[in-house]
């Protein structure tokens, strides 16, 4: 810089303040010549702003007013382009159309983007053609190959470069790597890799168990690799369902199996996707068929009985050794082997009936007695000869049928009184009676006295109950204070059972309204015509009645 005050006398002095005075920047102070003193970088900082003074030299005095201005750094192509990451990830859906968009990656040019091409970046891809293409402008990459299998390839690295200098002859360039992974749609069906499976079970699986596994493959993989298995038709012996963790096809049991009835099946298994891809599915089936052939083993099976349970009846009059019923049972396998039979004692501790161990004829042992017990439970156990490991038991119910041997008798005991002062016809007392018997039809029972009892009458009121009147009135304790009434009670079963009960009756004193008071009898005073030696007399046959 030079100042009008300068005359080229040597009298003017300059000097030079503000951003990188004295550091970056010196001034010659007779020229006024600015100089850098080192290489200027507009990265860091594009503009200075300064400040010149113009002084006498001898007095330091200003000859002028101080002058300010900017230093402007103009930019040169010392930077090259710079991506944020090393290798950025990305995915694409397989099979996508081309020109589908997987991602846009853009680098910086630290150079001016206003002043030059420094910083004006174009895009080109170095690696990864001729899958894959990049937008020069954006940097957007894109789909360049139709039909891309993820089953054939499914990663690939892309490298992209940046360039500057609008991809001239000289300019910087920058590289990154893109990892790109084609994610999976559902454009493969589920395949059998055999189309014939064999399984081989006991006949003695249990109902819901697994017999077997079969496996289609599916490339695809997650949602789209999930399968469904089915029989074709559906099947009354055997199921299959999806094991959701191994995609595998369980066989499963519906109805128990029996190698005596059939030992071969055959049915046809389906497969299929769970979820379908609407983009796929034309022209192309997503199912597969597979036959599966099923043997069945025989096992050692224990004796089956033709009923279970049993109940049989039998009369309680039956005699020891009599016939009650039988049982039977067979070896269920195709060897039929010889069973024999016996009683579980634990159930039969009266030792109340015997067992025939070839033919399961079952017998009394001793007298059976309904009142004593209506049911008798057993257990009969049937045992193959050749193995007795091979065993089963089955309850056996006996019951006890009636049989009219117990006779009628009162239903309670009774406490019986007439008054002395009753009338003829006079209701004493109704009775009722029990049976320990059971007649199908019911209890009927006929209640009587004899004809010929001066004193009372009966009334039966075929409700199995009677009224005992009274025949005559005018009773005294006196002359008798207790009768001893017989009643004759049978029933109507066969054979006819009766017995003789005594109803005793209490002769009382008794109100005007047959309110009883005392039933006491009565002492009799001596007569007074009765001399010391009658009353002996009659003390001594008294006591020789007595011995």
């Amino acid at each position: 810089m030079h100042s009008n005050m300068d005359k080229g006398e040597g009298n003017v002095k300059y000097v030079l303040t503000g951003d990188g005075a004295g550091t970056l920047f010196l001034i010659d102070e007779k020229s006024g010549d600015i100089h850098a003193t080192k290489r200027l970088d507009r990265e860091e900082k594009a503009m200075y702003t300064l400040h010149a003074k113009v002084l006498d030299r001898n007095t330091n005095a200003e000859l002028e007013p101080d002058t300010e201005f900017n230093i402007k750094i103009h930019d040169i192509n010392d930077n090259a382009p710079k991506f944020a990451k090393e290798i950025y990830f990305a995915s694409v859906p397989e099979m996508s159309e081309v020109g589908t968009s997987v991602a846009t990656i853009t680098a910086t040019d630290a150079d001016d983007q206003t002043y030059g091409n420094s910083a004006k970046l174009v895009y080109s891809i170095l690696q990864g053609q001729p899958y894959f293409s990049v937008d020069s402008e954006n940097g957007t990459i894109k789909t360049a190959l139709p039909g891309m299998d993820r089953e054939v390839k499914e990663n690939y690295q892309v490298v992209i470069q940046a360039k500057d200098m609008a991809g001239q002859m000289g300019g910087l360039s920058g590289t990154t790597t893109v990892s790109i992974t084609l994610s999976d749609v559902n454009d493969s069906p589920p395949r059998f890799a055999n189309h014939s499976f064999r399984v081989t079970t006991v006949e003695s699986t249990e109902i819901g168990g697994a017999i077997g596994r079969i496996k289609a493959d599916d490339p695809d993989v997650g949602r789209n690799a999930e399968m469904e298995y089915s029989i074709v038709g559906g099947h009354d012996i055997f199921n299959i369902i999806t094991d959701q963790t191994t995609q595998e096809g369980v066989i499963i049991i519906k109805k128990a199996l029996d190698y005596e009835s059939k030992r071969d099946y055959e049915f046809r298994v389906e497969v299929k996707n769970t979820y379908l891809d609407a983009r796929f599915i034309h022209g192309l089936q997503f199912k597969d068929y597979a036959t599966v052939k099923v043997t069945v083993e025989d096992v050692d099976e224990p004796p089956v009985f033709t009923r279970n349970p049993y109940i049989i009846e039998v009369h309680e009059d039956t005699a020891a050794g009599s016939f009650v019923g039988v049982v039977s049972a067979r070896d269920p396998d195709a060897d039929n082997k010889p069973v024999k039979y016996s009683i579980d004692r634990h159930t039969d501790l009266e030792r109340l009936f015997n067992i025939d161990s070839v033919n399961g004829t079952i017998t009394t042992l001793k007298a059976l007695d309904r009142e004593m017990s209506k049911w008798h439970n057993i257990s009969v156990v049937a045992t193959e000869i050749n193995n007795p490991r091979q065993t089963t038991r089955v309850p056996v119910f006996i019951k006890v049928l009636d049989v009219n041997d117990n006779a009628p008798e009162f239903a309670m005991s009774y406490d019986t009184f007439v008054c002395e002062n009753v009338k003829s016809g006079q209701l004493i007392q109704t009775i009722s009676a029990v049976d320990t018997d059971e007649p199908l039809v019911g209890h009927k029972f006929v209640f009587s006295i004899s004809a010929t009892n001066p004193n009372f009458t009966i009334v039966d009121r075929e409700d199995n109950t009677a009224n005992i009147l009274t025949r005559r009135g005018g009773f005294s304790r006196r002359e008798m204070s207790m009768y001893f009434l017989p009643v004759v009670i049978s029933d109507n079963d066969y054979p006819i059972q009766s017995s003789t009960s005594t109803l005793i009756v209490r002769v009382c004193a008794c109100d005007s309204r047959g309110n009883m008071q005392s039933c006491n009898p009565e002492v009799l005073p001596f007569s007074d015509g009765l001399t010391t030696g009658a009353l002996v007399a009659i003390l001594l046959c008294v006591i020789i009645l007595l011995s």
